[in-house]
């Protein structure tokens, strides 16, 4: 198996419950890193978020953050994919309708939210470390990639209902159980990738994918050797090549990559 990237979500993927990197991955990492092989985390959350917990490679490894709106490549921001600021006041007073939800609008270095609510806001500080309390987010004067919105009643029963009338021109991407965020319709982890395969000359056919929830659909389309966790949603499991055997929570991953790479880490 010649792989040359090797992509993975981050939340019900690579991370445990309790948000954990892995201590196995670092010594994994160096092998692949030995082998040319290019390590890229894509995932919903916020860029810095993502950048502090790799911060020992941070200038190696390639970010696909906020669904696909914004990129980074050995330290430089490539890609930004940016709501307009009509389209996040439209959505800032459609979110504010429906009952059980709290928005977070997402910005190019911070996050913004208006409730202080605790559950919501323990929720939001685990995936946004940047994040600031405004009055207003209508006020805000800032470059928005994603607008997410954390659904106490549950986003497939609640919110994705609202939403899912703009599927036709944005993004309505159910993130998690409940979690659901509004992107450009160009911005997804799938043509994120799209768009590293093509720059580093890189095919599907050297590509390994790891997904688990409905925001990773499209991306373990780019991918030959794609696989959904064995955790993951039955539609992840339905588009993609291979299940895990192992689940987020034992180290699911990790134990793919030994296995299937095994010819290329020892």
């Amino acid at each position: 198996m010649n792989i040359k990237l090797l992509i993975t979500d981050l939340d019900g993927t690579f991370l445990n419950d309790e948000k954990e990197i892995n201590p196995e991955f670092w010594d994994i990492y160096k092998k692949l890193k030995e082998k040319e092989i290019t390590f890229i985390v894509a995932t919903g959350r916020q860029l810095s978020t993502i950048v502090g917990q790799f911060e020992s490679i941070k200038d190696e490894v390639v970010f696909i953050a906020e669904n696909g709106s914004i990129v980074k490549k050995a330290g430089e921001i490539i890609h930004i994919d940016a709501l307009k600021k009509d389209e996040v006041h439209k959505f800032i007073e459609i979110a504010r309708t429906i009952e059980g939800v709290n928005i977070v609008m997402c910005g190019e270095s911070t996050a913004y939210i208006e409730s202080t609510e605790e559950k919501f806001l323990a929720k939001t500080e685990m995936y946004y470390h940047h994040l600031t309390v405004v009055e207003d987010l209508t006020k805000v004067d800032d470059t928005i990639l994603k607008i997410a919105l954390q659904d106490a009643k549950g986003t497939e029963n609640n919110s994705y209902l609202v939403l899912k009338e703009y599927e036709n021109d944005y993004r309505i991407a159910m993130s998690g159980s409940d979690w659901v965020d509004i992107t450009t319709f160009t911005a997804t982890k799938g043509n994120a990738v799209s768009m590293i395969k093509k720059m580093l000359n890189v095919s599907s056919e050297e590509i390994m994918v790891f997904g688990d929830y409905l925001n990773d659909y499209d991306m373990m389309q780019e991918g030959e050797h794609s696989f959904a966790m064995i955790n993951a949603h039955p539609k992840v499991k339905e588009v993609s090549k291979h299940i895990t055997k192992y689940d987020n929570n034992n180290n699911g991953v990790i134990e793919t990559i030994k296995e299937f790479l095994l010819d290329t880490i020892p």
